[in-house]
């Protein structure tokens, strides 16, 4: 089962956090974006392909420490059909790299648009009598608040093509508790259903490690170690703009990202044990 093969990644890697991979052109070191612009000038191809080039200087530095990447989609979206071209080179490097991929879409629709949010990152499209991988993560975020008819698209690839989803349960963004923090029937509330829904929906999936196909997103906000492990978890642009604080213009990109990685892992190795 798929997260299975993250367990294990964790286990033997003795890190639980994943790297965002969430650039803007201007994260990018100079030096990166100058060969790009020279090549492409200031344009949409030339921010996309270096981000690409910088993705993959991060992934060669991380791929040891870090079990995992999240592409969020926004940060490719905004570039165009050559950003999304690049979240797929990103994706088909980091799984060369031996790295879980999940990426960040928190898609949350219904019916056929379901299905073909699914076929397009979990699954396969039908072109002629081919069935082809088009960003094939291993794993998607969504949001389940339209129900299960947003959810079981997913979860069919899922059951087919050994992958998995996080489903948004109780969000860390200080507005999620207008919505989720509502009361919903005697001392529940309407993201406590929504984790009910979420295990339901798993259910019968249980793998090697007991967790299902459809894992919870759920900020944590008490006791205090949480919250600080939160905050370390969060801190993914900590990681891939590390480089800005090191004086050396970028030069050094890999190396601070690696040494913030490290860092973050220790840190976290003080309030968790991974057996």
């Amino acid at each position: 089962m798929s997260f299975d093969r993250l367990q294990e990644a964790i286990i033997a890697k003795k890190n639980p956090t994943v790297a965002g991979l969430d650039p803007k052109p201007e994260y990018v070191p100079a030096h990166i974006r100058k060969e790009c612009y020279d090549k492409y000038g200031e344009t949409l191809e030339g921010a996309a392909e270096a981000i690409y080039r910088f993705n993959c200087g991060l992934m060669d530095a991380l791929k040891d420490i870090v079990p995992a990447v999240k592409p969020q989609s926004a940060y490719y979206e905004r570039l165009g059909w050559r950003g999304m071209e690049v979240l797929e080179r990103t994706i088909r490097y980091a799984k060369e790299q031996g790295l879980y991929v999940i990426a960040d879409i928190k898609r949350g629709d219904i019916g056929s648009t379901a299905e073909a949010y699914s076929d397009g990152w979990l699954g396969k499209t039908k072109v002629g009598e081919q069935l082809l991988s088009v960003f094939d993560a291993d794993c998607v975020t969504l949001n389940g608040y339209m129900g299960a008819d947003s959810v079981n698209p997913f979860l069919k690839t899922c059951k087919e093509l050994d992958k998995c989803a996080f489903i948004l349960a109780k969000t860390s963004n200080p507005g999620s508790g207008e919505l989720q923090n509502v009361p919903a029937g005697e001392g529940d509330t309407v993201y406590g259903l929504m984790a009910d829904l979420i295990e339901k929906w798993g259910a019968g999936t249980e793998g090697k490690y007991g967790y299902t196909m459809a894992g919870a997103v759920a900020g944590a906000t008490h006791p205090d170690e949480l919250k600080q492990i939160r905050a370390l978890v969060n801190s993914s642009r900590g990681i891939i703009c590390a480089w800005q604080k090191t004086g050396k213009d970028g030069m050094d990109y890999q190396e601070a990202a690696r040494n913030a990685a490290i860092a973050m892992r220790d840190d976290i190795a003080r309030f968790t044990t991974i057996a």
